[in-house]
């Protein structure tokens, strides 16, 4: 999953990072052209939004929010590069800050069937076949890669290949992209540990309980910032070999919000405001060598 300045953490690492702007994405969720309707719209007007309580825009996300994609666990600051993206969107949707609310929403079930409890949610989705049956997604709001994670001095501190990983004892959090990426990239001899929360896959390669954790390179740079001391970004990765990961914004399904939201989105990416955000929170992949 999962969840870049990291005051202090990530300001340090911005000093060796450059970012990379998110890949234009002009395709939806189910694989067709997106057709987001331009932002002066009337069907796009604020009191025109069919929200899920009149006048205020509830948006959805896990707790604990980790950084890098908000700060100190409280998404309401516009802190941390979701939360930041989340109050732009809501700005070119005609939202003022105190007029959007925060509501908790497991990262599981915010894909998963049935009513939801937000406008959108924003918890490093990503857009997948599978998941888009049971949810709409917006465009992508940003590309990322999976990174391994070891501790230094390991044996898989220094691989040079995925398959040097394939021994490796893996430790991931369930219903992620990042497990998707060890079975198809890595594909380990053995299963990988699986954990229902990112704190606990942590703790795993923390205490040697795994040799190697996975997840999404952002949120990498902070486990080894400011999470596992001694640990090290041993390499980076796509989740296939085929279209890049894109993170998007989750909506119950149907919603009528979404080519709304996918202006916002354009709008923000055709500004630069979305990289300025992104370089802000993110950085960049610089210092974590790519593995095939």
């Amino acid at each position: 999953m999962l969840r870049p300045s990291m005051l202090p953490v990530l300001g340090a690492l911005a000093m060796v990072v450059v970012a990379c702007a998110p890949a234009d994405d002009t395709t939806s969720a189910s694989g067709s052209p997106s057709s987001a309707a331009p932002s002066a719209s009337a069907s796009c007007a604020k009191d025109q939004l069919k929200l899920l309580k009149p006048g205020t825009l509830t948006i959805g996300t896990d707790k604990p929010a980790y950084e890098p994609w908000f700060k100190d666990d409280d998404p309401s600051t516009g802190e941390g590069f979701e939360s930041a993206v989340a109050y732009a969107v809501a700005g070119k949707l005609g939202f003022a800050k105190t007029e959007v609310a925060w509501t908790v929403a497991p990262f599981n079930s915010a894909f998963a069937p049935g009513a939801k409890q937000f406008d959108f949610d924003v918890n490093q989705v990503s857009i997948t076949p599978a998941r888009a049956k049971a949810v709409d997604f917006s465009d992508g709001y940003y590309t990322v890669k999976q990174a391994a994670v070891a501790l230094n001095g390991s044996k898989y501190a220094t691989p040079g290949s995925l398959a040097d990983l394939k021994d490796a004892k893996i430790g991931v959090q369930v219903g992620t992209t990042s497990l998707t990426a060890v079975k198809s990239a890595i594909q380990p001899t053995a299963q990988p540990n699986v954990y229902n929360e990112q704190i606990d896959a942590v703790n795993a390669l923390k205490n040697k309980q795994v040799d190697v954790l996975v997840v999404d390179l952002p949120t990498a740079f902070y486990v080894t910032a400011a999470q596992v001391e001694g640990s090290k970004i041993v390499g980076q990765f796509g989740s296939d070999q085929g279209a890049a990961e894109q993170f998007g914004l989750v909506f119950q399904k149907g919603s009528a919000l979404v080519p709304c939201v996918n202006a916002a989105i354009g709008e923000l990416r055709s500004t630069g405001e979305l990289a300025s955000i992104e370089t802000r929170w993110l950085g960049s992949a610089a210092g974590a060598p790519d593995l095939k």
